[in-house]
């Protein structure tokens, strides 16, 4: 079959970068599709580090692919805040390197960039809970954010020198394989233990009063599927909000949880898990992907959130199973 689709994927053997290769290969196309993750995981077709632009430039020209999905970053805004210039490195600097590659080396490959609504910052506070669009300007607040905003709009002008652009700004988002350093896996991986006798049954958090926009990683990949094979209307250097249109208060996810083990659970609020900068209420405006890409969150949240906790009831039982944790409370 003749491939009319080469796509290669950064960052693919992360948590978003996994969920979005399972989607591309289940995704239905008319002709052939050929995959290439990138990354410095196990299992990566080639290993790649966006900082090194001479072998970015060279794994394009090798690779040639019609389209790139770039992931690769360093995602956890904890780890961006005690490391800037890595953070910067990566994020910034990795980015402009591959895109710089795309335009120069394969210039009639989408280069589709998977940016965060981090980016806004301040925004979301001079908004007021309203629901975040593509114009508003970015105040990022975290060196994540700025590193994102920063690449943002470094791919943005890139389009009018030639580069095929499209950007995402996608909300919060979680699901099945995320690890503890995000909100949801955080509170799903502590009740996972406390189910299995193996912590009391307390329970650590940190800010519970903030709202935010939260979806499944299954509809975020999803649109960068769809961006990738060149679907939809008019995408090529715009930017789009991947978000629910809904701000749900972290203690309603957290209630959402323990209702889900069935068990009572004491709620400690602990300092080190309280976020320096935290802003009351983040919400997004995705009309613009819903009509140029013809995207639309698919999964319940209380669905994502069940999903979550059994991924960590699924760890956890097998952390038991290989003798890899500690014994349970009580036993000898």
């Amino acid at each position: 079959m003749t491939v009319q689709h080469r796509i290669l994927v950064t960052g693919a053997s992360g948590f978003v970068g996994t969920w979005l290769m399972r989607a591309l290969r289940e995704f239905p196309v008319d002709a052939g599709l050929e995959l290439v993750s990138a990354g410095r995981g196990p299992g990566c077709d080639v290993d790649l580090d966006v900082v090194d632009k001479t072998a970015v430039t060279t794994a394009l020209r090798d690779i040639r692919p019609t389209a790139v999905v770039h992931l690769a970053a360093i995602a956890a805004p904890q780890e961006a805040r005690k490391d800037p210039s890595q953070a910067w490195n990566v994020n910034f600097h990795g980015t402009v390197n591959l895109a710089s590659a795309v335009q120069h080396a394969v210039p009639d490959c989408r280069f589709i960039f998977a940016g965060s609504s981090e980016a806004y910052g301040q925004s979301f506070a001079e908004a007021e809970g309203a629901a975040m669009a593509e114009d508003r300007a970015l105040k990022p607040m975290t060196v994540y954010g700025a590193t994102k905003a920063a690449a943002d709009i470094a791919v943005g002008q890139m389009y009018f020198d030639g580069l095929r652009s499209i950007r995402f700004r996608p909300f919060n988002h979680t699901g099945p394989g995320q690890t503890e350093a995000y909100v949801i896996p955080a509170f799903a991986s502590q009740i996972a233990r406390i189910e299995a006798g193996l912590a009391p049954p307390v329970i650590e958090v940190g800010n519970l009063e903030a709202y935010r926009d939260f979806l499944d990683v299954r509809d975020v990949v999803q649109a960068y599927a769809l961006a990738a094979l060149g679907k939809g209307r008019n995408a090529e250097g715009k930017v789009f909000n991947l978000a629910s249109g809904k701000a749900v208060q972290i203690r309603m996810i957290l209630d959402i949880l323990v209702r889900l083990s069935g068990r009572d659970i004491k709620v400690v609020v602990a300092p080190e898990r309280v976020r320096p900068v935290d802003i009351p209420t983040a919400r997004g405006d995705a009309s613009a992907a819903m009509y140029n890409l013809g995207w639309a969150p698919q999964f319940e949240l209380e669905d994502t959130i069940n999903a979550v906790l059994s991924d960590w009831r699924v760890r956890v039982t097998r952390a038991i199973e290989a003798d890899s944790i500690s014994p349970r409370i009580g036993d000898s």
